[in-house]
């Protein structure tokens, strides 16, 4: 110790010394000396002081005494110009105090004239220049303090007069420059050569020794606090000589109070964690003397620590204590104290078992408040090595953590230094990865404005976690999505789903946690795609942002809740290799079908497919997380849940699945009064259908499902239509009639696809009808001619074709032949005596067994004009043919009125084929006519007598 004030040798070779005192205390009595003296460190030599200024010298007499107190008062009363005056002033205060306490007259002016005391001292040190060591004035003010203090009165503490003093004589020292710049060659005592460094160490030795003098006595270690209060801010210093000269000045102060240490309650000082992470910083110091002296240091506060908590911890806590000086033992035994103490990892390793949670606080605070404020990178490793020590064994004493979040989310906005980030990050990562702070941790990284800002997002992306922990931190950062999709009584979204999202984007970019991705790919995707759903058509102003996280910006309208959701799923595929997948998507527009509000479950769909195709292991991964997985959140999450999973029962894997994991609950889907449900009921079903083994449970559905064949929603119907094709065969005679009859009134539905399905299912009814039951459904298939006849002839090719073959199934069931024009591709009126043809053939056949005039004059209001085109043409021709029997008896009126209505149809190709439909038909009703009077008058005639 270049600047000690004692005869001390400068030995860190300690054990602890005699703790008789600290043995008679109750919290103690199972605590001995030989649980703690074998700690390796202590000195060995005399504690006794060898300064002159604290200790006695003899009374004084009364005169004397009263000639000090009038000289004294003058002083107080006049301007002190010389320096002999001021040092005069001085001497006779410091000789004044010495006969305290055993003068009462001493002590009743001492006590009265305190702060006139403390203002001739300030005045004294401020007149002072400041970077001159030749005058006496301060080592003297220093003396003179340390006089009093000896004599238990405290010039430093107390009021504010006091204090403002002890900050004004730390910084008459700890100020001055650099001793290399105090050297200077002209600077010439009256005397002689004047040695600058001289000069200066005698004024620290003064300086010291003052410092010493203040905690001699310091049972409660209150003045300790008042201390490190005062020289905490110059231990921080910037400069490398203000921070030289306070930590020796600390060392010096810790060295005296251990040596008179002489504890007890209450203990008053409440800042130990603070002190030693401020004093194991500066063991890493990047000057040398810095921290040999701070080691030093460290080593006399370790021993303070373990007196102080000897008598402080309850008797609950005893055997925990002798556990811990045991531990600190065997760690000081295996290194020397320079060793021990320039490893911050050791110093936290000792001191954290020593410190309660309050403390430990104060030590990750302080220790954030270095890595801020100090600059030099060797500094800052050592305080990174520090968080991570205490976070490591300490971990599980750890309190008030959303505070130490709190700062280190401040650190990390403000900090632009790369090595400063990193350290955070590792600690950052540290907490993150104990379970216990796993949640808070988090918490506080996602309330940040997202995008997050390039620091935030560096950190998500390189978080150092241990392997075995990736996947709890994931698992953590992902049940937090999910939580806001259980329910769907929000007005807003959650904003912690939108910054998870975010988080997860990083994360995956990163790929630090790359393996627990793949773990966790079923859920990650599954989750990312239910946000993508809740995501659809809103913006920022729709999610329930805390107040105040964008202070004094606005969200940009492109920041989407979407785009989040949208490129962390991209990523998340890329990531775990699905490229394949990625490129299916793109090329089908999947990315673009998900962001669809009407087309989401197209885009769901195409990805599962996609992955189905491309990843067998995944897609069945994902599919043994479905089961439970479609149970829970709200309808958005289990609609998109039902969309993927209802997709990979294509897979033979579904199978191994018992009834209720799938028949059962597509069952349950096609009883809701939810469209989008029963339509993944029945893809489900139509996947399931080609399953032999799961035939017999689907069939028992067959009722339900042909109610579906009424729904409007033109998907339902036809996904209805397949499925009963696969039955149709199957099917009892009740249930065909019944489903027969529904078809035939979707004849002609608007909806193309289902009008031709309609059909098809029409005439494979037809096919499954057994020999026995054949007369049941004559009826039926006589009513679908002449509607499958005319629907030959629509616009939309695919029905026209599907009519035509259904119709020849109906005359293979009637067994007709028909004639070769009905096959006929060309519209009916380039060709008319084709017509002719089938018009006569089915006036022949349907004779007496259905009106088929008046099932064709129903077409003629058809919405489509080849129909009504076909309808009127095939009315007129049909009137040759029509049994007339059946005009005589409803008369060609209704018939004639309706053909009149056409005559102004704005087609001109209907208006002709119209006219000439009337003209048959009137003509055909005038042959009747004239058959019914001739045949009247042959009647009256054979009536008549001959």
């Amino acid at each position: 110790m270049p600047y000690a004030s004692d005869s001390d040798s400068g030995s860190v070779d300690l054990q602890l010394g005699n703790l008789e005192d600290i043995k008679k205390q109750p919290s103690s009595l199972e605590l001995t000396d030989s649980d703690i003296s074998e700690i390796p460190g202590l000195p060995r030599e005399s504690l006794t002081d060898t300064s002159r200024h604290l200790t006695h010298q003899g009374p004084l007499g009364e005169v004397v005494v009263e000639q000090l107190i009038q000289s004294i008062q003058k002083f107080f009363n006049g301007e002190l110009k010389s320096e002999l005056e001021k040092l005069t002033a001085l001497r006779s205060l410091s000789s004044l105090s010495r006969t305290l306490p055993s003068d009462e007259t001493t002590e009743s002016f001492i006590h009265s004239h305190i702060a006139d005391i403390v203002h001739l001292l300030s005045t004294l040190v401020e007149e002072e220049p400041l970077q001159s060591l030749f005058s006496p004035v301060l080592q003297e003010v220093f003396i003179t303090i340390t006089d009093f203090s000896c004599q238990d009165v405290y010039l430093l503490f107390g009021s504010e007069d006091r204090a403002d003093l002890f900050s004004l004589v730390t910084k008459s020292v700890i100020a001055l420059p650099s001793i290399k710049t105090l050297i200077h060659p002209q600077e010439i005592m009256p005397g002689g050569s004047c040695n600058s460094e001289y000069l200066y160490r005698r004024t620290f030795q003064a300086f010291v020794e003052m410092l010493q003098s203040l905690v001699i006595k310091d049972r409660h270690l209150e003045n300790l606090d008042i201390i490190f209060k005062h020289m905490d801010p110059w231990l921080r210093s910037d400069k490398d000589h203000e921070r030289e000269r306070a930590t020796a000045s600390m060392t010096q102060v810790l060295k005296c109070l251990f040596k008179h240490l002489s504890l007890q309650l209450p203990v008053q000082f409440q800042r130990l964690g603070h002190l030693v992470a401020l004093m194991a910083l500066l063991c890493g110091d990047p000057l040398k003397e810095v921290a040999e002296e701070a080691a030093e240091g460290m080593h006399y506060l370790l021993h303070i620590t373990l007196r102080l908590k000897c008598i402080t911890y309850d008797k609950k806590n005893r055997q925990c204590l002798k556990r811990a000086v045991k531990k600190c033992r065997e760690l000081l035994e295996l290194y020397n104290v320079k060793q021990f103490y320039s490893c911050p990892f050791r110093i936290a390793q000792v001191f954290e078992v020593f410190l309660n949670s309050n403390e430990l606080y104060q030590f990750v605070m302080a220790t954030l408040d270095g890595l801020k404020n100090l600059k030099h990178p060797h500094t800052q490793r050592s305080a990174g090595e520090l968080l991570k020590a205490l976070v490591k064994n300490a971990q599980s004493r750890f309190e008030k953590v959303p505070e130490i979040m709190g700062v280190i989310c401040a650190l990390l906005s403000t900090s632009s230094q790369p090595n400063v980030r990193q350290q955070i990050t590792n600690i950052v990562s540290l907490l993150m990865s104990r379970p216990k702070y796993t949640d808070t941790v988090i918490d506080h990284l996602l309330c940040h404005p997202v995008p997050y800002d390039r620091h935030l997002a560096e950190l998500w992306r390189t978080l150092e976690v241990e392997l075995p922990k990736t996947t709890w931190i994931l698992w953590r950062l992902l049940r937090k999505l999910q939580k806001c999709h259980d329910s769907d009584s929000q007005d807003k979204m959650a904003y912690v789903a939108v910054a998870v999202t975010d988080a997860l984007y990083e994360v995956f970019v990163g790929n630090r946690l790359r393996a627990a991705t793949f773990r966790l790919f079923p859920q990650l995707l599954m989750t990312l795609l239910v946000q993508v759903h809740h995501a659809i058509g809103l913006t920022m102003s729709d999610v329930a942002i805390p107040s105040g996280l964008y202070p004094e910006q606005e969200v940009s309208s492109e920041v989407t809740p979407l785009c989040f959701a949208i490129q962390a799923t991209k990523t998340l595929l890329l990531r775990t290799f699905c490229w394949q997948e990625f490129n299916i998507m793109e090329k089908n527009k999947g990315w673009t079908l998900l962001e669809g509000k009407d087309c989401h479950l197209q885009g769901v769909s195409l990805l599962a497919n996609a992955l189905l195709e491309r990843n067998h292991l995944l897609a069945h991964k994902v599919m043994y997380l479905l089961v439970p997985f479609l149970n829970r959140g709200n309808d958005k999450h289990k609609l998109t849940s039902a969309g993927f999973f209802v997709e990979l029962l294509q897979s033979p894997v579904a199978r191994r699945f018992p009834s209720i994991y799938c028949v059962a609950r597509l069952k349950d889907w096609l009883l809701l009064e939810n469209n989008p449900f029963k339509i993944l009921a029945l893809r489900g079903l139509c996947y399931l259908t080609r399953q032999e083994e799961m035939r017999e449970d689907i069939k028992s559905l067959l009722p339900c499902i042909l109610d579906l064949l009424c729904e409007s929603d033109e998907k339902i119907v036809l996904l209805a239509i397949q499925i009963l094709l696969q039955f149709v065969r199957t099917m009892d005679f009740t249930t065909l009639t019944a489903m027969m009859k529904t078809l035939f009134s979707l004849f002609g539905d608007v909806r193309p696809d289902v009008h031709r399905f309609s059909m098809t299912l029409f005439g494979a009814s037809i096919k499954s009808v057994k020999y026995a039951d054949k007369k049941g459904v004559e009826s039926q298939v006589l009513d679908s001619l002449v509607p499958l006849l005319l629907y030959s002839q629509d616009e939309n090719d695919a029905i026209a074709t599907e009519s035509r073959q259904v119709l020849t199934i109906c005359a293979r069931f009637l067994k007709w032949k028909l004639p070769q024009a009905v096959y006929c591709k060309d519209p009916w009126f380039i060709n008319p005596s084709d017509v002719a043809t089938i018009c006569k053939f089915f006036g022949k056949k349907c004779k007496g067994k259905v009106n088929i005039l008046a099932q064709t004059l129903m077409f003629s209001k058809n919405a489509k004009l080849p129909i009504r085109r076909a309808a009127v043409l095939f009315v007129g021709l049909l009137s040759r043919y029509v049994d007339h029997s059946e005009l005589g008896t409803k008369g060609t009126d209704r018939i004639e009125d309706d053909l009149k209505k056409l005559l102004h149809d704005p087609e001109p190709s209907l208006r002709i084929i119209a006219s000439q439909a009337l003209f048959r038909i009137q003509k055909a009703g005038a042959e009747l006519h004239s058959r019914q009077t001739l045949f009247g008058l042959r009647k009256l005639i054979g009536c008549l007598p001959f």
